[in-house]
């Protein structure tokens, strides 16, 4: 027993020690913060944080939950409205970035373009990126104005590259910037080759994207007119005291629990068939 008691102390002891004296783990990203900046930025608010967006998101639902349940007397109403307040600054933001998308997915191959003209006439890859902020598209000049800012101030190209990938938060800007980057470090002549065959492909996949994006809009848009509607007959209906008396009961608040649980999924699903899977950023 003495002995078993002596290993039971010394092990003890060793776990202390190398508590002690371990190095502590890195703490854990939380994931959906990147997320919601890359959102934001797309959607052209880059000066908006997170948390900003965050706290806006409750304080409007807090808000619009407050003044229906003063308009109507009924949490549950209330509840459903302000939910629905809750998630319009989001909604907002997501819509805002989708557009910008789709009408940036356009001007890529133009960008592709110019670096590639401005290899060809023999600027150096900070010189093509920095035309590209004098002659390229006006919505992208900022971004690449930045870059030859913080090239001209710092002198280093890396810090520079990963700065304006974090402005611009696209899957195809990561693309380009990686293949400047890996141009950069392992040399090779076949940068513009390599530059025509990316702005081919970004033209093709813009037509077929297109193409199927005018086939199933009416489906995002009947969609979002399926889902809207009760919620419209609901706000007529609160203006009737019965009715108002009838969703205040237990019943009542079960059947707008349901109606939103329904109109959440019927949504996402609709929504997942009809719209086209934005591309993810591999690169970041």
């Amino acid at each position: 027993m003495g002995v078993v008691a002596g290993l039971l102390l010394g092990a003890g002891l060793c776990l202390l020690l190398w508590a002690a004296t371990s190095e502590p783990a890195p703490p854990r990203r939380s994931r959906w913060r990147p997320a919601l900046a890359d959102l934001l930025a797309q959607a052209g608010a880059p000066g908006v944080t997170p948390s900003g967006l965050l706290a806006l998101c409750a304080s409007t639902g807090l808000a619009v939950g407050l003044l229906v349940t003063a308009l109507t007397g009924t949490p549950a109403i209330a509840a459903c409205f302000g939910a629905m307040a809750g998630w319009a600054p989001l909604a907002l933001v997501r819509s805002r970035a989708r557009a910008r998308r789709a009408a940036l997915r356009g001007l890529w191959p133009d960008v592709v373009d110019h670096l590639a003209s401005g290899i060809r006439a023999g600027l150096s890859l900070p010189e093509a990126l920095a035309q590209v902020g004098e002659r390229g598209p006006v919505e992208l000049r900022p971004a690449f104005l930045a870059f030859a800012e913080d090239h001209r101030v710092t002198g280093r190209f890396e810090e520079s590259l990963d700065a304006l990938k974090a402005r611009l938060a696209d899957p195809v800007a990561d693309r380009i910037v990686e293949a400047l980057r890996l141009t950069r470090d392992v040399g090779g002549s076949d940068l513009g080759r390599l530059l025509r065959t990316l702005a081919g492909f970004l033209r093709t996949d813009l037509r077929t994207r297109g193409e199927l994006e005018a086939r199933q809009s009416w489906t995002v848009n009947a969609a979002r007119l399926a889902v809207a509607a009760p919620w419209v007959v609901l706000a007529l209906l609160a203006t009737r005291p019965e009715a108002t008396a009838a969703f205040g009961t237990g019943a009542g608040a079960v059947v707008l629990a349901a109606g939103a649980g329904s109109s959440v999924v019927a949504y996402r699903l609709m929504i997942h068939i009809g719209r086209l899977p934005d591309e993810p950023r591999v690169l970041r």
